[in-house]
């Protein structure tokens, strides 16, 4: 468990109120790793918003739970919608690693039953949103960056005015809790980059609970 903790006492900026980054806490290469297996069960896929629009970040998930959206809005559900089936079971060593970095920012006990798997393109950006579909949001959101660079934008309880921006890199762990917990947030557009394990692919894994 311990060597997915690429950094066991990484560098911590604190953006306040529940926000918390932690510089290479992960090892991206061996989270990476463990997808292979999980997108042959349930492939990555461009899922369409509730007013039919298609995504531009493919997605996927694993736990007993996955958020999917289409017409009827965003919700989280047992099945996936593209096969039927079961999502792929969460990795015990990533159910650990998120409850560790969880409790890490101050959030004891998260035991997340959704991980969110993101893949961004080059190009690929995220529009500001914010994650309230969960059923109790007290617990935080644990968010693994994976592969080429990105930059975040964290805005406050509301849409507009100036983010925060903030660098990520492989292997940085963000949560969000507490207060931060709802606020707005999104990825500005993926520059070219080339990363040896994920090539020209930002992955993003997030571990929820969502109820």
């Amino acid at each position: 468990m311990a060597d997915l903790f690429s950094n066991l006492r990484p560098e911590v900026t604190d953006y306040g109120n529940g926000a918390l980054l932690f510089a290479g806490l992960a090892d991206g290469i061996k989270l990476f790793g463990a997808l292979d297996t999980i997108l042959v069960e349930a492939p990555l896929r461009h899922m369409k918003t509730p007013g039919g629009h298609t995504m531009a970040v493919a997605t996927s998930n694993c736990g007993p739970l996955g958020w999917v959206s289409g017409p009827k809005g965003y919700e989280y559900s047992g099945d996936d919608p593209l096969s039927g089936a079961l999502w792929p079971k969460m990795p015990r060593y990533f159910s650990k690693f998120a409850t560790m970095a969880a409790d890490k920012a101050g959030f004891p006990e998260f035991q997340p039953d959704c991980c969110l798997i993101n893949r961004y393109d080059t190009g690929t950006s995220l529009s500001p949103h914010q994650d309230s579909d969960e059923c109790d949001m007290r617990w935080p959101i644990v968010s693994v960056s994976i592969g080429v660079p990105a930059v975040y934008q964290l805005f406050g309880e509301k849409r507009g005015g100036s983010p925060t921006l903030i660098d990520l890199f492989d292997g940085d762990v963000l949560v969000l809790g507490g207060v931060a917990r709802s606020y707005f947030h999104g990825i500005k557009k993926i520059k070219p980059d080339l990363h040896p394990t994920t090539g020209h692919y930002r992955f993003n894994l997030t571990f929820r609970r969502a109820r």
